[in-house]
């Protein structure tokens, strides 16, 4: 691998931007959608933050952010452009255990970027990711979802999104959390099913799950893991990503 030039990292750049600030419409569906999970006050893990969209919706939302971001750019975009807004910002990856790791970069498709070379070796054979490449790798500093919350607080909601690493870091969480949503990918269903497993083994979870960037859950009903993991596995490799939402049922 070789380093990315300034122009694919500014192209790589330019894309995310467009993508996740140039659809307003979506942005003002996912403000509609979080306001029934999130209150004024609340406090908020973004973990893998990337140009910080959802960070931006929750704060409008009054909630207290903590964002994660370990890729060298978006974190300077973060601390550029959020800087005396979040409650803290950590630039670091987020794992099974407190030390080091490598990041693989795309750096014309940085929202790719992962820390899972399974993740990386299974998607990038696809069709879907025949055009992306990852062109670089840096060693990042890794903590876990336990020193998070000794640091910060236990959050009121958790959103993961970190390409292929979602069950790594549940494994570095030793108690429940009252709200988590992860990325589920069809075409690598391991991960969400470790991922599902590891919640019940914490708590008494229930599930949902939005497709896509619709902003809305599949089903009216909150549903065990088990059923989950059923209506997942009916899921084709090529169907559409989304997120699986993960409430502890008090």
């Amino acid at each position: 691998m070789t380093a990315p030039t300034r122009l694919s990292t500014t192209l790589g750049m330019t894309r995310s931007l467009l993508v996740y600030y140039a659809q307003p419409w979506r942005r003002r569906a996912l403000k509609r959608f979080y306001r029934d999970l999130v209150r004024p006050g609340d406090l908020a893990f973004d973990i893998g933050a990337h140009v910080g969209s959802r960070s931006r919706t929750l704060l409008s939302l009054g909630a207290d952010v903590v964002a994660v971001e370990p890729q060298p750019a978006f974190a300077d975009f973060i601390e550029r452009h959020f800087a005396g807004k979040l409650k803290a910002f950590e630039r670091v990856a987020v794992g099974a255990d407190v030390g080091e790791i490598d990041l693989r970069i795309s750096s014309r498709h940085p929202t790719v970027t992962s820390t899972s070379g399974q993740f990386i070796d299974r998607v990038g054979a696809t069709a879907g990711f025949s055009a992306v490449t990852w062109d670089h790798a840096i060693t990042v500093a890794m903590t876990t979802l336990d020193t998070l919350i000794a640091r910060h607080g236990m959050p009121a909601f958790c959103k993961i999104d970190v390409e292929g690493a979602e069950a790594e870091i549940l494994k570095g969480l030793s108690q429940p959390l009252p709200l988590i949503a992860f990325e589920y990918i069809p075409a690598m269903p391991s991960v969400a099913v470790d991922a599902v497993e590891r919640l019940i083994e914490l708590g008494d979870y229930r599930f949902n799950r939005v497709v896509g960037e619709r902003h809305r859950f599949v089903t009216q009903d909150w549903v065990d893991g088990g059923t989950l993991l059923a209506e997942l596995s009916g899921l084709g490799a090529d169907s559409p990503s989304g997120d699986i939402y993960a409430r502890l049922d008090r």
